[in-house]
């Protein structure tokens, strides 16, 4: 599942906390009950459900009503009772049971208990239940919701009508909203599922059709019956759609629906799925398990894929690709993305995580294999040095005092959204992409291979994989990993040249200066004046030393540099003496790092900055080193860092944010002219998406130039919506542009916009305006967009968009409509992660007013 990742930021007068629900605490051991209970009251408020009956598989029927926006079924499940127990406990949340259907074998409960906030239903029957299998029935209807979870209606249009299509989104605990059953990881069966749908739409679920009959203006279609698999995999769309096909090298077919009309943007995803699906085969060592794959998108969808067993969910914008409208970005995402659910089928729908306090097992290396699937398709991306988004990503949430752990205890269903974030995914990945780099890529991908093979159809815990790794390499692999996914946070490596040693010390790094106690094991890299010269090692200790006499003999002056954690493969940062940074800002100047390199020592600066361990001055000397950078991969982290700057100073200083601006504009602007706005015969992808990079920089910053031609070429592309001075990839930065100079008083740029917006059925066209209405410097203008998102004009799905673009003169007046849309905002986006994206975007960052000395900066030279 891929979702926005979740930060926390400090917002004004500590309000956030007025508006955070507090967690129920739950007994994790709660779910050992007896199996003799006496009372459907003895299961309320437990952590998960008992274990003395399992379910082994089930048998459902669906019935989507997509007019009036319900569903009607029946499932039938055998179930294995393992203890003596006259109850039998499963989940449930917001069915209508008819309880007159309820039956085990031939007996009817004589108590039943259906418990909304546990979202359980209880069935006690007058007898002990009969040891071995027998067979649970009943009948249930429901709501095709409008909240993207459980059973759901999605809006489409068809020959300019509007339409309902169904879609389920069951991860990470919503299957209980569909039928009722035992949703939780744990609990794998197999599924045998029948769909009762109006007969001129397609249905769809995990696996293959057996056979089809009609009756009327409804027809009856049946599935093959799965392997084991948990119940948040279950799949089901009816609608109606088209789709292209292809097949992998050993015949599995593979197809991508999309609505009428538009396969050809399907084709890309096409591409990449087949070849990824043929590249995880041979990396695991086991085939694909199920005999089809589809992917779908979906108009309506709140992460941004769901890896359903064989039928894979996507929002469009992460599945549709279109050569004339769609940008390099979105290229590179539909790509990053259907390699991540792809690998799933894998890792996490093969093998499934015991529960939800190991789902970076999932997350973590869907996402850390994903850019192993792209650097193989598309090697000119260089995809594994774009991988530290991930790294920083992870990195900067991990910083905060109020992060948690990889392997975080999950106590009851409500608490699972809070942990799909980037310490699950960007943090699990760099931490296996850290093992990787320590076992060596041989040995690890052996060692996976036979965690698969052992796990095939089966669920398992962290401590199940580092026991095969260590097995598979006799490397102390529990120890070593321990230390970074049982404790939250890592460390920042203080390295002081002393004489012929290098001495090292490592503290838990915060990112608000202060300095917690924890402690890892750190796989340690070093390289001094050539990547020839290196050296491994494990720091186990607060303290060590590096002796570094023989090691750098031939180094010395400005050819003289020390580089730890070669191309930031382990997670931590480095605080360097002045000696050390000195030679390796010489080094950046020199050209002589690695791209991953130049990328770890910029993004540490800036952290070591904010955190108070250096002062700003040193971080904007390090950025002006990377004056002549050219590199995309390079420059999007400097970039980044720029931008944060920038908000960084108008917060703390705005009498010489000015000043900043300009000194920032300058560090970009060089790149900016080799780019320009106008692409050029042969460039590179990464240069495509570069000249987007620099641009849309450079109008944030408040670029006279770049927003003068920008509006210029809007102005050309009003009047030709085909003209190629606005390719795709150039539009954001010229909305940006536009809606820099909209005000109250003058808002032709934004109506055109929205007119734009209304006008076209692209998704990614959408988001582009989307993301561009709230950047207006004018707070009204700003609270006009996010009204926009409480209309039927916006889908629920893109509120983020919205969200993500306000501008830093709109964050006050973005606060206050939040607080006045509260209670709004919690009944439309009721996930987690949704309102995590309000509360993020509108709430002002930290005042830093306090760490940066700014009146040296006009000492600077190069100001």
């Amino acid at each position: 599942l891929q979702f926005n990742a979740l930060n926390i930021y400090v917002c004004p007068s500590g309000e956030v906390a007025a508006l955070a629900k507090s967690a129920v605490a739950f007994d994790p051991s709660a779910s050992d009950l007896p199996a003799m209970a006496e009372s459907p009251e003895q299961f309320r408020g437990q952590s998960r459900l008992p274990r003395f009956a399992e379910p082994l598989r089930y048998d459902l029927v669906l019935r989507p009503d997509l007019a009036a926006c319900t569903f009607s079924g029946s499932a039938s499940a055998a179930v294995a009772v393992s203890s003596p127990t006259r109850f039998l406990v499963l989940n449930a949340a917001e069915l209508a049971v008819d309880r007159s259907s309820i039956r085990f074998q031939d007996w009817a409960p004589t108590e039943v208990a259906q418990f909304e906030e546990d979202e359980i239903l209880v069935l006690g029957f007058d007898r002990e239940l009969p040891l071995g299998e027998g067979v649970l029935a009943m009948d249930f209807t429901g709501t095709l919701n409008d909240q993207m979870r459980g059973f759901y209606r999605s809006k489409y249009e068809y020959n300019g009508e509007a339409r309902n299509m169904a879609v389920t989104q069951f991860e990470a605990a919503d299957a209980r909203r569909c039928f009722p059953c035992w949703d939780e990881p744990a609990f794998k069966a197999k599924f045998k599922i029948t769909l009762e749908v109006p007969a001129e739409l397609v249905a769809l679920s995990n696996m293959p059709v057996v056979k089809e009959t009609v009756c009327g203006p409804l027809k009856t279609v049946y599935y093959e019956e799965s392997p084991l698999m948990s119940t948040y995999l279950v799949a089901i769309v009816v609608g109606l759609f088209d789709y292209i096909e292809s097949s992998t090298l050993e015949g599995t077919k593979v197809r991508v629906y999309t609505q009428v009309g538009k396969t050809s943007q399907g084709k890309f995803a096409l591409d990449v799925g087949v070849k990824s699906l043929d590249l995880f085969k041979d990396y695991f060592a086991t085939p694909y398990p199920l005999p089809k794959l589809d992917m779908i998108a979906i108009p309506d969808f709140a992460a941004g894929a769901m890896e359903n067993y064989g039928l894979v969910t996507y929002r469009e914008s992460a599945l549709l690709y279109d050569e004339q409208l769609s940008s390099a970005s979105n290229k590179q995402q539909v790509a990053i993305t259907v390699a991540h659910e792809l690998a799933h089928q894998w890792f996490g729908n093969l093998v499934t995580m015991e529960w939800w306090t190991h789902l970076w097992l999932n997350e973590g290396f869907a996402s850390w294999v994903s850019y192993l699937a792209v650097e193989s398709i598309f090697p000119e991306w260089n995809n594994w040095t774009q991988f530290l988004d991930e790294t920083t990503s992870g990195l900067r949430l991990d910083a905060l005092a109020e992060s948690h752990p990889i392997e975080v205890d999950v106590n009851h269903a409500s608490e699972i959204d809070a942990i799909f974030d980037s310490i699950s995914y960007d943090k699990g990945a760099s931490v296996i992409r850290m093992l990787q780099s320590y076992l060596g890529a041989e040995r690890f991908q052996k060692a996976l291979a036979s965690y698969i093979k052992k796990y095939a159809y089966s669920n398992a815990k962290t401590e199940d994989l580092w026991a095969v790794l260590e097995e598979e390499t006799g490397e102390p692999v529990k120890d070593l990993m321990t230390t970074w996914t049982k404790q939250q946070g890592y460390p920042v490596i203080y390295a002081k040249l002393n004489g012929q040693d290098l001495e090292l010390e490592q503290a838990q790094f915060l990112s608000d200066g202060s300095s917690g106690p924890g402690m890892w094991i750190v796989p340690m890299t070093a390289c001094c004046g050539s990547y020839d010269l290196n050296k491994k090692f494990l720091l186990k200790g607060k303290t060590d030393t590096m002796h570094i006499k023989d090691f750098a003999a031939s180094q010395s002056g400005q050819n003289f540099w020390i580089k730890l954690n070669i191309d930031q493969n382990g997670f931590y940062r480095v605080k360097y003496d002045d000696e050390l940074a000195a030679g390796l800002e010489n080094a950046i100047k020199a050209k002589k790092l690695s791209l991953m390199d130049m990328i770890g020592i910029v993004e540490d600066s800036y952290a070591l900055s904010v955190a108070c361990k250096q002062t700003l001055t040193s971080l904007l000397r390090l950025l002006n080193a990377y004056r002549h950078e050219s590199d995309y991969t390079v420059l999007s982290h400097v970039t980044s860092v720029c931008l944060s700057v920038n908000k960084i100073s108008t917060d703390a200083n705005p009498d010489l944010s000015s000043d900043i601006k300009q000194l920032l504009i300058k560090l970009l602007l060089l790149a900016a002219k080799r780019v320009g706005w106008d692409p050029k015969d042969g460039e590179s992808h990464l240069d495509v998406m570069l000249r987007s990079l620099l641009l849309i920089a450079l109008v944030k910053l408040g670029h006279d130039e770049t927003i003068k031609e920008g509006i210029r070429r809007f102005h050309i592309f009003l009047e030709d919506r085909k003209t190629p001075l606005l390719p795709p990839d150039n539009r954001k930065a010229a909305y940006l542009a536009v809606m820099r100079t909209v005000s109250t008083s003058n808002r032709t740029g934004y109506d055109v916009l929205l007119k734009i917006y209304k006008e076209t059925s692209e998704a990614q066209e959408k988001s582009r305006i989307l993301g561009s209405l709230s950047s207006c410097p004018d707070k009204d203008i700003v609270v006009q967009a996010l009204n926009l998102m409480l209309t039927d004009e916006v889908r629920n799905q893109d509120a983020f968009y919205v969200l993500g673009g306000i501008s830093l003169e709109g964050r006050e007046a973005a606060w206050a409509w939040l607080k006045d849309n509260w209670d709004h905002v919690v009944k439309t986006w009721p996930s987690s992660s949704l309102i995590s994206d309000f509360v993020n975007s509108t709430v002002s960052p930290v005042r830093y007013t306090h760490l940066f000395p700014f009146e040296i900066l006009r000492a600077l030279p190069f100001i």
